[in-house]
């Protein structure tokens, strides 16, 4: 099943539903709403099916992944009323396919290592990388889905893209093995990683892992697709296109750690939460920094995986300014002696 998030104008302001996308039929199925009505089809009165099916099917796949087995049991039912709730796919307005509790990104594909090191870097890969599988934590207040416009941040000259798996916990778990790792695995999704590439340097000399390079925008989606849908995450196929040209082709190849290492590796003295997404890391070519391109105000970006579908995002027409930026303090160390 493809599971994603739209929003609904309602009297009350914007409501979250959660929906069973269906690319092939044009269409997508408000979840809740076909629930409530397959409830009704078995003598439920409709308040109380509209509020148990909120209950089971709420707008936050979080908390829904969250509620286990009876959550997707319901999802699959819901299905059975879907020619009368649900909304052509081209129509509505998505939100991140995942309100995730926690963003974590990983450095896990060798190609991109490679690429990353010699075009920015300029020096050798950190042996550090190949001894234990690193990843950041990101906000997850400034979460885009799919045809949401991304401001363009006015204190970077270098917006790039990373076209990443982002795996989504189904579970909770601490302490795992790669051996049942992949048990907490709920589906995966598109992760895209922006990075502002000029920022990133100096955030990173600060030696406490990114900051502004990285939290203005992660993009996710379109959707969930449930790993029963999925034969092998090694192997998928992905594509980047900027303004409809494609820049570059890429596979799920060359780990370093596997998603199930990535995944137990996190878990260890910490706990992976449902709804929590765990970017792979950038697949080969994924990123503009390697072929040398970058964002302009005004683009738009499409990352396509294959087994997932296209995450597509406009970038603003007009630069954000931020309303103070911070001076420089004088270096105080130049004499500095060890």
């Amino acid at each position: 099943m493809k599971l994603g998030r739209i929003a609904v104008p309602t009297p009350d302001g914007e409501q979250i539903r959660l929906v069973s996308a269906q690319p092939e039929q044009g269409r997508v199925v408000d979840l809740a709403r076909a629930y409530a009505l397959t409830l009704q089809r078995k003598a439920a009165e409709p308040e109380r099916a509209r509020a148990l099916a909120l209950a089971v099917l709420p707008g936050s796949l979080a908390a829904g992944i969250g509620g286990g087995s009876i959550f997707l049991d319901a999802a699959h039912d819901a299905l059975a009323a879907a020619d009368d709730a649900s909304y052509a796919i081209d129509e509505v307005s998505w939100r991140a396919a995942v309100d995730a509790p926690v963003i974590r990104d990983g450095l896990t594909f060798e190609q991109h290592i490679q690429n990353f090191h010699r075009t920015v870097a300029k020096a050798q890969p950190a042996r550090s990388i190949y001894e234990r599988p690193g990843y950041f934590k990101g906000t997850t207040a400034m979460s885009y889905g799919h045809n949401q416009v991304l401001p363009y941040p006015d204190f970077t000259e270098a917006l790039d893209w990373e076209l990443e798996v982002g795996y989504v916990v189904g579970k909770s778990g601490s302490d795992l093995t790669p051996e049942t790792a992949l048990d907490h695995l709920f589906g995966i999704t598109i992760f895209n990683d922006f990075s502002a590439r000029d920022v990133q340097g100096a955030e990173m000399a600060i030696g406490m892992g990114p900051q502004k390079c990285k939290d203005f925008g992660y993009g996710i989606g379109p959707w969930v697709t449930t790993m029963d849908e999925i034969d092998s995450i090694e192997g998928l196929r992905g594509q980047v296109r900027v303004n409809g040209e494609v820049l570059s082709d890429t596979k799920v190849e060359d780990f370093v750690y596997t998603p199930a290492e990535l995944l137990a590796y996190v878990s260890i003295s910490d706990r992976l939460q449902p709804g929590d997404i765990i970017g792979s890391g950038t697949m080969g070519f994924g990123a503009g920094v390697e072929i040398g391109k970058f964002l302009k105000p005004g683009d738009v970006i499409e990352l396509e995986l294959e087994g997932v579908g296209t995450l597509r995002t406009p970038i603003s027409t007009e630069r954000q300014k931020a309303p103070w930026w911070p001076e420089p303090r004088t270096y105080p160390h130049e004499d500095w002696v060890v």
